[in-house]
């Protein structure tokens, strides 16, 4: 695996806010192929137990997804970006540490060996958790000015408007919002 100093460098090079989808230099073929190699491979893994998914109007490509009992800690999701061949991996139903810390070291190992073969980059999980603090708006932005929004309003907006202070946290988007989110 690329050390995750390289990793960042790249992740922040492929930011562009003029592509909120795919890069400006985006190869629809190159994808395809990627994803059906990382298909293919985890398909021989785990046999009839995953199925693959294309995305649309979000900054991922695909997603491959193994039912709950037959990956490395129950359900498992592989997924590649429309940027930089991008793949990251976790399991469960979100993008959380226990995600990420749930995958073995020989399957982490296996896959950055499949991605590379692929023409990808495995981008770890953990790596994408982290505070996203580039020039793209997000999802999470969106939410964001809307909930200061209803706040201005005060006690006479719209019923429902007092948010507890707990979600102020979930509103720090992430660099997965960036790279494997819906736009």
């Amino acid at each position: 695996m690329l050390p995750l100093d390289e990793i960042r460098t790249l992740l922040k090079e492929h930011d562009d806010p003029l592509h909120l989808e795919r890069s400006g230099d985006f190869d629809k073929e190159a994808s395809a192929r990627r994803f059906g190699h990382l298909t293919a491979a985890l398909e021989r893994r785990f046999g009839p137990s995953g199925g693959a998914g294309l995305y649309q109007d979000a900054s991922v490509y695909g997603r491959f997804s193994v039912a709950d009992g037959a990956g490395p800690a129950g359900s498992l999701w592989v997924e590649l970006s429309n940027f930089g061949g991008f793949v990251t991996a976790g399991t469960g139903t979100d993008w959380s540490a226990d995600s990420a810390a749930d995958l073995s070291a020989e399957f982490v190992t296996w896959l950055d060996e499949v991605c590379t073969t692929a023409g990808c980059v495995f981008v770890p999980l953990e790596l994408l958790l982290e505070p996203y603090d580039g020039p793209t708006p997000t999802l999470v932005d969106d939410d964001r000015f809307f909930l200061e929004t209803l706040a201005a309003l005060g006690p006479a907006g719209p019923e429902g408007t007092e948010d507890e202070d707990d979600e102020e946290e979930d509103l720090q988007a992430v660099w997965c919002h960036r790279y494997f989110d819906y736009v």
